[in-house]
This record gives structure tokens, C-alpha cells and sequence, in this order.
């Protein structure tokens, strides 16, 4: 499985990434710039060069899967956090591939009822993730809570009405649940909300995909 990383550079991106290329995978790391390519094939990966505000037809050309995990770190939410990710699922649905994993967020489901400062981010990703579940593609929604760099613990919990504010998760549990989710058939079509907790993540996703 050839697997693109889009945001790879980024902090839950960069968890994927080595995640991805310590497994069989072949692992393609999306970077916006020339001067990140290094880095990242320091980790095992092969770096492709892309941005989400112009084409990236050429980036999952020969992709069987795609995690974004991309973000506009608030500077340019429509154009990174919607378009860009909308430009991506068409670009990868073109090219042939089968999976998608979204990286979006608790509250997308409901943004006018979030914070104002994140209303915005919060209204481009369910956008992005309702043209997502429209697409063609076999596809997995994974909205956490407030990020953390504390290290990851492995255990989770997972819900369709865990509120916004009511917990957080380290980036790195984070990442760890994008991977596991790629080979999880049953896992297909499923959006769910993701904070720290108490049970192993492959525990936790081996019952959502069997409910």
C-alpha cells in the first residue's frame, strides 16, 4: 500500500509519518516547501513536494490511500482546511485510490455551537468532511478533542457526542489511531469523536467497527 501523508510536516503529520514508515508501506510525505524534503526522508519517507491551495494531482498519482492531516493553523481556513482538502479528495479519487482518512475536529458536527475564535476552522472542516462522505471514497472521519505534546498513552475513547471542551489527547495517540484505521474495513464510513482515556486503541477501534 502507497500511502500519502498530506501535512506530514506538521505535528500530528510528522507522528503519521514515522508510524507509516517503521510498517510495509511505502510512505509519500506531502511538504510545501523545497527546504522540508530532507527532513522528511530522514524519517523513511519519500517527500513529494505540493501545495493544498494549488494542484496536487501529481502527489497521489499511484496512491492507494491518503491521511490528511493537514492544517492552515488558522491563517487561511477556507483555503486550506476546506478547499485544500476538497482539492485533494478529487485529486485522489481521480488518481484511483481507494481510502481517505480525515483529520478533522470535535464540533465540526455542530459549529455555531463552538467557540467563536474556532467557528470558522470549525464550519471549513465540515464542509470539508461532508464532501468527503459525498466522494467515491472508502473513507474514515476521526475528530479529536484539544491536542496536547504530552507523549501518547495508547488508550482512548471514542463517541458520536463527546462535547467540545470535555477532554483533550496527545498528538501522538492521535496519529497512532489515523494508522490503525487505514487497514480497518469495518471502520469504513464512520465519523467519530476521539479524546484520551482508558481503553488500548486497537481495543477501543475493534468494537466501533463491530457496533
Amino acid at each position: 500500500m502507497t500511502v500519502l501523508i498530506a501535512g506530514s510536516h506538521g505535528q500530528v503529520g510528522r507522528h503519521v509519518t514515522e508510524r507509516l514508515a517503521e510498517s510495509d508501506r511505502e510512505v509519500r510525505a506531502m511538504v510545501r516547501d523545497d527546504s522540508q524534503v530532507e527532513e522528511m526522508e530522514q524519517t523513511g519517507a519519500t517527500a513529494v513536494v505540493a501545495d493544498l491551495t494549488e494542484s496536487v494531482d501529481h502527489a497521489v498519482e499511484d496512491c492507494d490511500a491518503v491521511v490528511f492531516a493537514a492544517g492552515s493553523g488558522g491563517e487561511d481556513v477556507f483555503g486550506v482546511d476546506r478547499d485544500g482538502a476538497i482539492r485533494l479528495i478529487d485529486a485522489a479519487a481521480e488518481a484511483g485510490a481507494d481510502r481517505f482518512v480525515m483529520l478533522s475536529s470535535m464540533g465540526a458536527d455542530d459549529p455555531e455551537a463552538g467557540p467563536e475564535p474556532l467557528r470558522d476552522y470549525l464550519i471549513a472542516k465540515a464542509e470539508a468532511d461532508e464532501y468527503l462522505r459525498g466522494s467515491p471514497l472508502d473513507h474514515t472521519i476521526v475528530r479529536p478533542g484539544e491536542l496536547t505534546n504530552e507523549p501518547g498513552t495508547g488508550e482512548i475513547r471514542v463517541g458520536s457526542d463527546l462535547e467540545l471542551g470535555s477532554g483533550d489527547i496527545p498528538r501522538e495517540d492521535v496519529a497512532a489511531v489515523l494508522v490503525a484505521v487505514l487497514d480497518r474495513d469495518a471502520l469504513v464510513g464512520e465519523t467519530f469523536e476521539l479524546l484520551s482515556g482508558q481503553e488500548p486503541i486497537e481495543s477501543v477501534l475493534d468494537r466501533l467497527g463491530s457496533s
